[in-house]
């Protein structure tokens, strides 16, 4: 590969960051809004200028479940000892907001109370926080308040529940007697009600088009896709350690960009895994792979956390109708015992998963589904690099099911969602019993090992903590410990992932960290 120059703006920027995703693409618009500092937004994946393309768009469909997509990335993993699994990632503007579900519930009060007690950082509590929560959505459903914002780029909108499959789940949760939650986003007790998602008629509003696709005309910012950073520059002088740039390739050719500041926004596995090749991370992790330790950073990939999940199928008694505007229905939240309020969920699918992973809205004569996940903070997963070239994937274990405590809990969230199946307002839709109904636990625990899936909800692979702590890699704007002039903002940074899926989450990351960095 040849070295080439970077002109203009590219050459030298005052921000540099590494990927549009969920959290990216807001740094990019609201640190391009002062126009006296140049910024520099490079993607690995398409930067679509003249808008998305349908399929990507159509809340319909899940893009990401789609195998060997363009616009994804495909890591290798292991979910429990025995069991492999292929994490998938967006690599497009918008990053995994744009090939996800558009499920966009907010982190529960607690989990906000977790994270500013980890970093010591009240900007992380959520009467902090529910400023910029307001700012970064436009409620649709309940417009602006104390509560919700009706001005911001998200447009959210919750599921309808008319669908008849999503109208027999309310009604099987009121017969049994569950919490009716209206606003899933209210930080109300759990329970069962619509599903908040960035997806306004039909379609899904992902971060690169809410945020960036409308400013990219700006002549302080530059965006650029099918650019992939390789790895982090790093200086060591008489101040200490510092970014000041990127190695990245374009086009085939190898480019040194220097910035005045690198943020790093690849994602919960694109981050961690970019800071080890580069040479920061656990140094024994580094040395194994054959990477200099340029600073060792214990924390990273040592232990991160995602939400297990299984799939419950069932078989329809008719042929159901396709769905209008979103391809989810409703969902319950209930406690698991001995945990926190609302930390199993029950999702419903009203598109079968063979129509799912096909970018199909109906499969005739296939089952339906619902998803369900256990959602206690469980931070157990590891990652570590295996090569100093980026092309070779990490090694990523999730440490699903290992105590008797997390199978206990998978078992019951299973078991409810067979009482939905077996409800008498459920039952009128439904051919036959579910199958986990007579299972023993022995029975059950073999039933969800052969089944064992991801949320892909990751957090904390460079978590956020205070300095000098073995277990925190960055503080609460995200600057990474030791490091000057290096910013990670992403799901990454958050210690334990939420109680919701982190997508609006990771959205918030990128809104804290603009606001610090402001």
């Amino acid at each position: 590969m040849g070295l080439r120059s970077v002109p203009a703006v590219d050459g030298h920027p005052d921000v540099l960051i590494v990927g549009a995703g969920g959290a990216g693409a807001v740094l990019g618009a609201r640190l391009s809004a002062d126009r006296s500092r140049s910024v520099l937004v490079l993607e690995a994946g398409p930067v679509p200028v003249g808008g998305f393309s349908a399929d990507l768009l159509d809340a319909r469909l899940v893009p990401g479940a789609r195998p060997r997509l363009t616009t994804t990335n495909a890591y290798p993993a292991e979910l429990a000892p025995g069991r492999p699994y292929v994490a998938v990632r967006g690599k497009v503007l918008g990053g995994s907001t744009t090939v996800n579900g558009g499920y966009f519930i907010r982190a529960r009060e607690s989990d906000f109370a977790r994270w500013a007690a980890a970093s010591g950082d009240a900007r992380w509590s959520y009467e902090a926080a529910l400023p910029l929560l307001r700012r970064l959505e436009n409620d649709l459903d309940m417009g602006e308040s104390d509560l919700h914002g009706g001005t911001g780029p998200i447009k959210v909108r919750r599921t309808s529940l008319t669908h008849p499959a999503a109208h027999a789940f309310a009604e099987a949760a009121r017969e049994l007697g569950h919490t009716a939650e209206a606003d899933k986003n209210a930080q109300g007790p759990p329970g069962f009600g619509p599903v908040p998602t960035n997806v306004a008629c039909g379609v899904r509003i992902n971060t690169g088009a809410a945020y960036l696709l409308g400013v990219i005309s700006r002549p302080n910012l530059a965006v650029h896709g099918d650019c992939t950073v390789r790895s982090i520059v790093l200086r060591r002088g008489p101040g200490g350690l510092r970014a000041t740039g990127v190695l990245a390739v374009r086009d085939g050719h190898a480019e040194v960009i220097e910035a005045g500041r690198v943020i790093v926004c690849a994602g919960a596995f694109g981050s961690a895994h970019l800071l080890q090749v580069s040479g920061i991370g656990p140094a024994e992790v580094l040395t194994a792979a054959g990477i200099q330790v340029v600073h060792d950073l214990p924390a990273i990939g040592a232990a991160f956390s995602d939400h297990p999940q299984v799939v419950v199928e069932w078989v329809p008694n008719r042929t159901l109708p396709e769905p209008e505007d979103s391809w989810l229905g409703g969902a319950l939240h209930l406690g698991s015992g001995g945990g926190e309020p609302g930390d199993l969920e029950i999702l419903q699918s009203l598109v079968p998963m063979a129509g799912l992973v096909r970018g199909q809205t109906t499969a005739p004569g296939a089952p339906h589904a619902f998803l369900v996940s256990v959602q206690t903070p469980r931070p157990l997963g590891r990652l570590r690099a295996l090569s100093p070239d980026l092309d070779t994937p990490p090694r990523i274990c999730y440490g699903y099911l290992a105590e008797p405590e997390d199978r206990r809990r998978l078992r019951q969230a299973v078991r409810a969602t067979a009482a939905i199946l077996g409800s008498a307002a459920f039952a009128e839709l439904t051919a036959e019993r579910a199958e986990v109904v007579d299972l023993d636990d022995t029975g059950l625990d073999e039933w969800i090992a052969t089944r064992l899936g991801t949320s892909q909800h990751t957090c904390g692979t460079v978590p956020m903590g205070r300095s000098g702590d073995p277990a925190a890699a960055v503080d609460g704007s995200g600057a990474v410990h030791g490091v000057a002039n290096l910013t990670i903002a992403d799901t990454s940074i958050l210690p334990a992932a939420p109680l919701r899926g982190p997508a609006n989450s990771a959205v918030l990351v990128g809104e804290v960290i603009a606001e610090a960095l402001a």
